[in-house]
């Protein structure tokens, strides 16, 4: 009996060693902000004041702190990503505030204190005609192509019927309302997504191959002000549920009768 819970725990262990081992490997972004060497400011040109990012100790958490007072800007990671390879995006964020007058549906009113964009990157050898023309003029107005589509994950003003949300002003930006409202603001929310099931629930077809992400707290629109915090940002596999399975099913054994 010994011997068999002692060869049990031995394989619960190496179970555990193994899918942490798994685990560090599987994330090709792993961000927890002790600098902001790996990213790099977006900001726009019909914007008078831009959002300002900085790292930041937040309830004891190392993690990006933005703080936006009638200003809209972004602060965008440089590593890109595969996300066929890499699916899951996990990560944690807090809230000052909501903006009263903030509404994504609305073109005059999209403000929101808290965004994490996943963009999705152009590709001109898989595109039409028009959208070719319309990429190239964008490319020699900002010198680099804009992103396809966007996934916006967003803590909104409040609570919409729909999940997701078409952006008011462009077509290829989808809403994810993940939290709305003043319920938890002030409190850390924990948060994991699907990127590939998300974008063919919004799009209807499967994504570009290769994102990146961003962050964004924007409150141009409505002039109000407040501070966001992003933490643990994670771009990872998805395991395996057989994997999952084993491990449940090794320290059932360990624990039972």
């Amino acid at each position: 009996m010994r011997k068999s819970v002692c060869f049990l725990a031995v394989l619960i262990a190496l179970s555990w060693t193994a899918s942490a081992a798994l685990a560090s490997r599987g994330a090709v972004v792993r961000e927890n902000f002790a600098n902001l060497g790996d990213w790099k400011p977006l900001r726009f040109d019909n914007t008078k004041k831009n959002t300002s990012y900085s790292e930041a100790d937040e309830d004891g958490i190392a993690c990006l702190k933005a703080r936006s007072v009638g200003s809209s800007s972004a602060i965008v990671c440089n590593t890109e990503f595969n996300v066929y390879r890499y699916p899951l995006v996990r990560w944690k964020w807090k809230v000052s505030n909501i903006y009263a007058k903030g509404d994504i549906g609305n073109r005059k009113e999209n403000d929101s204190p808290a965004r994490l964009y996943v963009m999705f990157k152009y590709n001109p050898e898989r595109a039409g005609f028009f959208t070719k023309l319309k990429y190239s003029i964008a490319k020699k107005i900002y010198g680099r192509y804009p992103p396809r589509y966007a996934l916006c994950y967003v803590w909104a003003n409040r609570r919409h019927r729909e999940r997701i949300i078409t952006s008011p002003g462009f077509g290829d930006i989808k809403y994810v309302v993940l939290e709305a409202g003043n319920g938890e603001v002030g409190r850390w929310r924990e948060e994991e997504v699907n990127v590939l099931q998300d974008f063919k629930e919004a799009f209807g077809k499967m994504p570009p191959a290769i994102a990146d992400i961003s962050f964004m707290d924007d409150s141009d629109d409505t002039g109000g002000r407040s501070t966001a915090w992003l933490a643990s940002l994670k771009v990872m596999r998805q395991v395996p549920s057989f994997r999952k399975g084993i491990a449940a099913s090794l320290k059932d054994k360990a624990v039972g009768p």
